[in-house]
């Protein structure tokens, strides 16, 4: 039975493309910040993520649906985002290496997906829940990477606001507290799609998405002394 909570990823999903557009735009007119282009291939397969859930709302369950939006959420999720932070905060060479070692994972894990056989009497016509997955251990693949992207995205703006603290720039602060709090809401939501919450994940992803949205702008609106690290800015 749905309720008004099923339909929250069609706004989510359209906020997600809008925000990629804007990323998309600023990375062309600066086509060496490579840590943009990540961040608007991040919010697109966040839009992604959304839409399988958007597409399940509206028509039901389908098993291409279902292996796109596990691929697109529980693997990818906040990876490529955080990865736009890595290329910030650590040296080119090294942000390549972890890219060559992230993709290679991600390929190995979304083909596991893609491959598992479907327990069919497990399925909820209208809502997703990696339950129905016969191979149950391909779902070891996303409890790693979610930890790699939380480890660079949500901690990297944590430390940047602690070292914008330290400096008295209490905008930039906010701004990444707000981007903080963006990326730990959809994990914790995901936590619960475990236990068959998935309503939870809906209102997570667009609660996370619109801080990291918040947080983004005022980063860029705000033009005080820079510092290294994972600084949302453009």
């Amino acid at each position: 039975m749905q309720d008004a909570t099923h339909y929250i990823p069609l706004v989510t999903t359209v906020f997600a493309f809008a925000f990629a557009f804007v990323l998309v735009r600023r990375w062309r007119r600066k086509p060496g910040a490579t840590y943009l282009l990540w961040w608007a291939l991040g919010l697109f397969t966040y839009g992604v993520g959304t839409t399988t859930e958007s597409v399940t709302t509206l028509f039901g369950w389908h098993p291409i649906v279902f292996r796109l939006w596990y691929i697109s959420g529980a693997l990818l999720g906040g990876v490529p985002l955080a990865q736009g932070t890595v290329y910030l905060m650590l040296s080119r060479r090294t942000a390549n290496v972890l890219s060559a070692i992230l993709v290679t994972y991600i390929v190995v894990a979304a083909t596991c997906v893609w491959l598992t056989p479907l327990d069919r009497t497990l399925v909820e016509p209208t809502r997703l829940s990696g339950n129905v997955m016969v191979w149950q251990w391909a779902r070891a693949f996303s409890p790693l990477i979610n930890t790699y992207a939380l480890i660079f995205l949500a901690g990297g703006a944590g430390w940047s606001a602690w070292q914008y603290w330290r400096r008295g720039a209490t905008n930039r602060v906010l701004g990444n507290v707000l981007i903080t709090v963006g990326a730990i809401l959809p994990g914790i939501g995901g936590s619960f799609t475990r236990f068959g919450h998935v309503e939870v994940l809906y209102v997570t992803e667009l609660l996370g998405l619109v801080c990291i949205w918040l947080g983004y702008r005022w980063m860029s609106a705000d033009r005080g002394p820079s510092v290294h690290a994972a600084q949302v800015v453009a």
